[in-house]
């Protein structure tokens, strides 16, 4: 079992992998970059062509070499393009020589660092997301919420962080009301911000459509309210507009034509709604009202978020038509102070890095 204590930390700096393979991952590791750099560890970032990844990266200066792409929803496919992504990080691995790869689940980043004998660190918030046989990370780093029976991993080799991931990089917002302006906006205006079930994700569900359309039928029904549309691809966007093509015309439905900073458009919100996890956490987080249309397995920091009343899970229509609030709200508070959970994660690692040093001078 490891033990947080970065006293011990070997005194020359090893490289750190980061492997960015969702646009979620770039705002969560951009304030742990800044912190393992401020302690003079060297980092070198690859990042997956896929979901405004690239587009993101850039918008946090984030320095990033493009490695693979998502290749759909066909499970053939996506094993083949996962495997092919792996061989291709191999060679930058080779290049770069990092001491740990770092990733918030990334599969092809671990397979890469099995292959080559790289420890491997994955941070996850849901607990069911599974881990392919043979290429296991070396840790896992998850909120305390979940617990070690979920993670299918020696129970030795899971380090804990308080609250949820998004407390990592949210007390890092410094709002601008200079989006409303760019989107069309008005200060009156009901201000929806909504994001579509993952189509091509592997854990989706059918039901996640159903709900989300039943949702955007009734909120286009409201006067005065305006909903930002999140597609996750251009093909999503094409069928949203087809769609719902008369509130697309008559700016009902706004389609940002570029990759915005989310969490200063949830913050201007006065009510999200999504099919996917990080949104509506972010949400959360930040005191937003947050509507989930996941129907897929529903994990413990979605339930617990839940629970305590941060979070309503839509689960029928009915739901839709009963549970869903939709009016002007007070602009939450912004977080204040470092956040615990960046601390607790960065220890981890250094941690880790710490001990691996050891190991390697025992042999």
């Amino acid at each position: 079992m490891i033990e947080t204590d970065t006293e011990s930390v070997a005194a020359m700096p090893k490289k750190i992998w980061i492997d960015l393979d969702n646009s979620p991952h770039i705002p969560f590791f951009a304030p742990i970059l800044k912190q393992l750099e401020k302690r003079g560890y060297p980092v070198t970032i690859t990042a997956r062509d896929c979901f405004q990844v690239c587009e993101m990266a850039k918008m946090f200066d984030l320095p990033f070499k493009v490695v693979g792409r998502h290749y759909g929803k066909n499970r053939l496919l996506k094993a083949i393009g996962l495997t092919f992504r792996a061989l291709k990080l191999i060679p930058t691995s080779l290049r770069e020589r990092p001491a740990l790869s770092l990733s918030h689940g990334s599969r092809a980043q671990v397979m890469a660092s099995v292959v080559r004998g790289i420890p491997s660190v994955v941070i996850l918030d849901y607990e069911y997301a599974e881990f392919l046989p043979f290429f296991k990370p070396t840790w896992v780093i998850a909120p305390e919420v979940i617990p070690d029976s979920a993670i299918q991993i020696d129970k030795h080799r899971i380090l804990r962080y308080p609250g949820i991931k998004e407390d990592v990089y949210v007390p890092t917002l410094k709002p601008n009301a200079a989006i409303l302006a760019e989107l069309g906006l008005e200060c009156n205006n009901i201000i929806v911000t909504a994001r579509p079930p993952a189509s091509e994700a592997h854990y989706y569900n059918p039901d996640s459509d159903l709900l989300f359309h039943a949702a955007m039928d009734a909120l286009i029904g409201i006067q005065n309210t305006r909903i930002v549309l999140l597609p996750r691809n251009n093909k999503q966007a094409s069928s949203i507009r087809k769609t719902w093509s008369e509130a697309c015309s008559n700016g009902t439905i706004i389609i940002p034509e570029h990759a915005l900073d989310g969490l200063n458009l949830i913050w201007h919100s006065d009510l999200v709604i999504s099919g996917g996890g990080t949104m509506n956490r972010e949400a959360a987080a930040l005191g937003v009202p947050v509507y989930s249309v996941f129907r897929g397995r529903i994990g413990a920091v979605d339930r617990y978020l839940a629970d305590i009343g941060r979070l309503v899970l839509l689960e029928s229509v009915e739901d839709v038509q009963t549970k869903l609030i939709v009016k002007r709200t007070s602009r939450p508070i912004q977080s204040q102070g470092p956040s615990n959970a960046l601390k607790r994660i960065v220890d981890h690692i250094l941690t880790i890095l710490s001990e691996y040093g050891e190991v390697e001078k025992q042999h």
